[in-house]
């Protein structure tokens, strides 16, 4: 071989290194920046490029600097297949995230997993996501309606027992499946003593709110379950108070995110009683310093405090690149097993992903809304959460005799 042509081979095979090192790792984002749940997107947007800068900062995954790549949902179900199909065919991400509606969540799960890339729930409660409708490639990084029922029934059924309660529920599989997990936990299966109605999704009016709520108000109930969630439940909410009911019943929102609260404003929401997977005012009650470090970036950099969807969103790109490098890989079955099983401690007390579901198992909390003179204090006027309960997530999560029972009524193998 001649001398030159040694060094072209060797500038060829230099060209290849730098080419290789400086490729970009990309990562899907998969959110509503539009529709009724845009303000818990935001958050997940904001959150996400908050982790990948820190993240880049510190050298990437695997010495690759991470790209997100945004696509919009706008909270359907077919555009968030569609959207983690372009993501995966034409972009190349390496895994998708993201979502604030369990329907968006399952159908771009499963998109995700016709390619073989992984796709983590950010905002998914519906028992059929890692369920039902569970698979290899899925995991979900929050609590599920099950878990949130179990923890909010055993507050509720020491604090109002006996009472009557009126259910109005957004008509689809996470309102479905909210309303029957509190029912479940809470006594309240018969129907005819504790009515309820269903609201249109996603497409609900006003006026869709208001004749349920005038039902509530026509009832004996004393306690009223809103399984609505974003603009929805902010709507309810004003038309539930302007009709006076929030002074007439405990009003019981069973997901509550600190965004839903600050939309709705702390004169609406005093007393109001939610379940949540993390709040940002937990990790200074429990002293978990990375939980904190995450607050402080988070508000210091947006002049906000972040909600649990931003904490699941940040949380899952650094359970993604801890998995990644535990692997040594970015191989998608390599990936799963480095995650199966896995246990952490990152934004609060201990969490694992569960093998055999794939469901992040976590501690669950109940709040309570503070006093508005008590909310407006801090110095974003969001100090909203009084957590009154909370349940080891091993206790509030189904066991596996549960999920199979659930997978053979769904006819679904016993097996992911």
């Amino acid at each position: 071989m001649t001398f030159r042509k040694i060094l072209l081979s060797a500038c060829l095979v230099l060209l290849s290194c730098t080419t290789v090192s400086a490729e970009t790792l990309k990562i899907g984002l998969n959110y509503p920046q539009t529709g009724r749940y845009k303000e818990q997107g935001l958050q997940q947007r904001l959150a996400a490029f908050l982790a990948v800068d820190e993240i880049n900062k510190a050298g990437g995954i695997l010495g690759r600097e991470v790209e997100l790549v945004i696509r919009n949902s706008r909270g359907e179900p077919e555009r968030g297949a569609r959207n983690t199909a372009e993501l995966i065919d034409r972009h190349g991400v390496s895994m998708v995230f993201g979502g604030v509606s369990s329907a968006v969540a399952i159908s771009s799960g499963k998109a995700a997993r016709d390619r073989n890339r992984l796709y983590f729930g950010t905002l998914t409660y519906s028992n059929a996501t890692t369920g039902s409708e569970g698979h290899t490639h899925m995991f979900r990084e929050p609590y599920n309606a099950w878990m949130t029922a179990k923890a909010l029934s055993g507050y509720l059924k020491e604090n109002h027992a006996d009472e009557e309660y009126f259910y109005v529920t957004a008509d689809y599989t996470w309102g479905w499946s909210v309303e029957e997990s509190v029912r479940r936990f809470s006594d309240t299966q018969d129907t005819e003593q504790h009515k309820g109605v269903k609201t249109p999704f996603p497409r609900a009016l006003i006026t869709d709110f208001r004749r349920a709520l005038e039902e509530a108000e026509q009832s004996d109930a004393k306690v009223l379950v809103l399984v609505l969630f974003g603009d929805d439940m902010v709507r309810a909410l004003d038309v539930a108070y302007d009709m006076g009911l929030t002074k007439r019943m405990q009003v019981v929102v069973p997901n509550l995110t600190l965004g839903m609260a600050a939309q709705v404003g702390p004169t609406i929401m005093e007393g109001i009683i939610g379940g949540t997977p993390w709040v940002w005012n937990l990790p200074y009650e429990h002293d978990y310093p990375r939980g904190q470090q995450f607050v402080e970036a988070f508000s210091e950099r947006y002049s906000m405090r972040p909600s649990s969807s931003g904490a699941s969103a940040y949380s899952i790109l650094y359970q993604y690149k801890d998995a990644v490098e535990r692997a040594g890989t970015t191989n998608t079955q390599a990936v799963i097993k480095a995650l199966e099983g896995h246990r952490y401690s990152f934004l609060k007390d201990e969490q694992y992903w569960r093998e055999f579901d794939h469901q992040n198992v976590q501690t669950v909390h109940v709040v309570k809304i503070k006093p508005r003179n008590t909310i407006v204090e801090d110095e974003y006027a969001a100090d909203y959460f009084d957590i009154i309960h909370s349940m080891p997530g091993d206790e509030a999560a189904q066991t596996r005799e549960e999920w199979e029972q659930r997978r053979r009524e769904a006819g679904k193998p016993l097996t992911l």
